[in-house]
């Protein structure tokens, strides 16, 4: 009995690592992004942010933008704002349109507002970019073209950046942000053809936009709609020579953040990942059965936390039973998984993520188990908007 629970414990765990590691694994060096030989001479291209309250910085954000893609138009949806985003966005050249509706909050219906305004005179391709995110000179068109020339959605780099010195739990948030949305999502995309999207950086061909289904108030609107196009047999390119960043949330804004991020991705999982994966294998669909899979990873920290209980539940019983394959089966996958992320992190992370920093990634882990307990006690299922740098006070 006591060995049966060991493989009960152990089989589910070293499955889920076992995948992460072929994440990482495939995930560490970069894409070969196919050249389109489609160009955006003469097409157009918008950059659609929403925006909610972001009077502050929003004057900064289109002139940025208009900067990193000179010749795309900038339309700003002023979302249920009570300050001046409005008039800062248009005094920037922005265009700009005023959605007031408070018993529909969210970013997917403002993204549906925005996509409205557009309809009479549409562009060839749209972007979205958060109100606090920078894209990286010669992003937006490589984005749009490729968009264009395939009529499949195109996903950048989503990272965040730092500046000056932050806190080591911040910096160790940034790392893990990079390994989920540039090393896995490569990692994904090798195993499964297509990448999930991150709610920024993403493009579009118009005439798949106007086909999305966007008004939504899910906290995670950009995970649902990554799954909802795997199931029209759409899969999501990710193009990581383009970049968009946008800056970490100071540590005391952190937690509600990942809270919002991790519920939600969570609550998404256990309601698709096993009918994504099984109704993958089932359409012989490579790119379903890969995104099943992933969902059915827990987060990083989670998974780490569970693991670790893992090794010590799996090492109890080894004693008490002189049985010790489990064990021993769930503590090599587990340091396989440790040592890639060692990879990961000299490859991509050592310039924002010092050694010493590094080293505090168990206490990144304890930080973050008030968010998992969360998950049972005060779940996050809507939408809010994550404080910026300088608002905490």
């Amino acid at each position: 009995m006591i060995a049966l629970l060991a493989w009960l414990v152990a089989l589910p765990l070293a499955l889920s690592l076992l995948y992460l590691g072929s994440e990482l694994l495939l995930g560490l060096a970069a894409l070969r992004t196919p050249t389109t030989a489609a160009t955006t001479k003469g097409a157009r291209i918008l950059l659609l942010v929403p925006a909610h309250n972001e009077a502050r910085d929003i004057g900064a954000t289109v002139a940025a933008l208009g900067a990193a893609a000179p010749a795309a138009e900038i339309m700003v949806i002023a979302d249920n704002c009570i300050d001046d985003t409005a008039a800062t966005a248009r005094a920037a050249g922005a265009r700009v349109a005023e959605r007031a509706d408070p018993q529909h909050r969210g970013k997917g219906y403002a993204l549906d507002f925005g996509r409205d305004q557009l309809a009479p005179d549409p562009p060839d391709a749209v972007i979205v970019v958060d109100a606090d995110c920078r894209l990286l000179a010669g992003s937006a068109e490589r984005l749009a073209a490729r968009a264009i020339a395939t009529g499949r959605p195109v996903q950048a780099a989503n990272l965040l950046t730092a500046a000056g010195t932050v806190s080591p739990i911040v910096a160790v948030s940034n790392f893990a942000m990079l390994v989920k949305n540039l090393v896995r999502a490569r990692g994904l995309v090798r195993i499964g053809g297509g990448a999930l999207l991150f709610g920024t950086g993403m493009a579009f061909a118009w005439p798949l936009f106007r086909t999305l289904p966007l008004a939504t108030g899910d906290a995670v609107e950009d995970l649902g709609l990554g799954l909802w196009l795997a199931r029209q047999g759409i899969a999501v390119e990710l193009d990581d020579g383009a970049r968009v960043t946008s800056p970490a949330a100071a540590l005391a804004s952190s937690r509600a953040q990942r809270s919002r991020w991790e519920h939600g991705f969570l609550r998404t999982a256990a309601r698709q990942g096993l009918p994504m994966l099984l109704g993958g294998i089932a359409a012989a669909s490579r790119h379903r059965a890969a995104l099943g899979a992933h969902l059915l990873v827990p987060p990083l920290a989670l998974l780490m936390l569970l693991a670790l209980a893992g090794l010590a539940f799996t090492a109890a019983a080894g004693a008490a039973a002189q049985y010790w394959l489990p064990f021993q089966i769930l503590a090599a996958v587990f340091l396989l998984d440790v040592a890639l992320l060692l990879a990961a992190w000299w490859r991509h992370g050592r310039d924002q993520l010092p050694l010493k920093a590094l080293l505090l990634v168990p206490l990144y882990m304890l930080w973050k188990i008030p968010i998992y307990l969360g998950f049972f006690t005060r779940r996050q299922t809507g939408w809010n908007r994550t404080r910026r740098a300088g608002e905490e006070d």
